[in-house]
């Protein structure tokens, strides 16, 4: 049987609805665990900087990422401005914290996922969409009523609170969290929330709950399911060996999951020993090498 989105499942006014009900959450907005509560469709803002328009930096197909996604064509990648985070040592500090970039109508967006697809790309590839998760969806609905029929993934930073996340049940076809932390102290120190830890092993389980391990198929393309990103902090700082351990241990040690390895100080990042320098190879192979001591076997680049 051939694979179908699982947004395809649901009805175009089943779509719309999924849409409003994540809109109205912006009239008090708790999209993210930072729970601002400002009434963001009557032009206040808050920690996301971000009003009721998507505000979009780029788009277009991507070869740097996961080679499932990125196959022949490329990940069609749609970059949005600003994040729930605000880490200090981002790398990409001026979309996310200075937000670089331009206002799109809803329209607009969905017009983007369609030329994306028009390009052969194998995936909408959602950056940074949490903040704007309604004004996406609403995008998404008029997209597929313009045809679009390609997997979406929702690439984010992992601080997703439930709610939020079981409105996007049915319609993200592979989670892609990048999982920062496992220590709560360093969460504080570098991203300003320190139950990041607790909210993001949530937020895990339930993406898992929704979509399960990563299939691929014979072509190396995945069509659904969990993709963990882990950038490895210099020092140690991100706490690597909790990470895997509970991903192998609470998730599924089927888990595919990208060990990154290229970080390096941007933003203020300089300010914060030990992560004011490069992470080493040697602190990137230990990374690795604990995630397969932790029993975790589909690893990124990694046979």
């Amino acid at each position: 049987m051939a694979f179908a989105p699982a947004y395809l499942k649901l009805s175009g006014t089943g779509l719309r609805e999924r849409a409003n009900s994540a809109m109205n959450i912006m009239k008090e907005c708790t999209l993210c665990p930072r729970n601002c509560t400002v009434n963001r469709t009557a032009g206040e803002t808050g920690f996301c900087m971000t009003g009721d328009k998507p505000l979009i930096a780029s788009w277009g197909p991507h070869f740097g990422e996961e080679s499932p996604l990125v196959g022949r064509f490329g990940s069609g990648t749609i970059f949005f401005c600003y994040c729930n985070l605000g880490c200090v040592f981002c790398q990409n500090w001026g979309i996310s914290r200075l937000g670089e970039g331009e206002e799109m109508s809803f329209e607009e967006l969905a017009r983007v996922m369609i030329d994306l697809q028009e390009m052969k790309c194998h995936n909408i590839n959602l950056v940074t969409p949490t903040h704007q998760m309604p004004l996406i969806l609403h995008a998404i609905a008029l997209a597929v009523e313009r045809g679009l029929t390609i997997p979406i993934v929702y690439n984010c930073g992992g601080y997703e609170p439930l709610e939020a996340l079981r409105m996007l049940d049915g319609i993200i076809d592979i989670y892609m969290p990048d999982i920062k932390y496992a220590n709560p102290v360093a969460a504080l120190r570098y991203s300003k929330i320190k139950d990041y830890p607790h909210v993001a092993g949530l937020a895990l389980k339930e993406m898992h709950r929704q979509v399960g391990d990563l299939v691929i198929d014979e072509k190396g393309i995945a069509l659904r399911g969990l993709l963990v990103r882990h950038l490895v902090l210099p020092g140690g700082e991100a706490g690597t060996k909790d990470i895997v351990r509970f991903i192998a241990d609470e998730i599924s040690p089927n888990s595919y999951i990208n060990i990154m390895d290229q970080y390096h100080p941007c933003g203020s990042a300089f300010e914060y020993p030990p992560i004011d320098r490069r992470t080493t190879k040697e602190e990137y192979e230990e990374a690795v090498q604990m995630a397969l001591d932790a029993g975790l076997k589909r690893i990124d680049g990694v046979t």
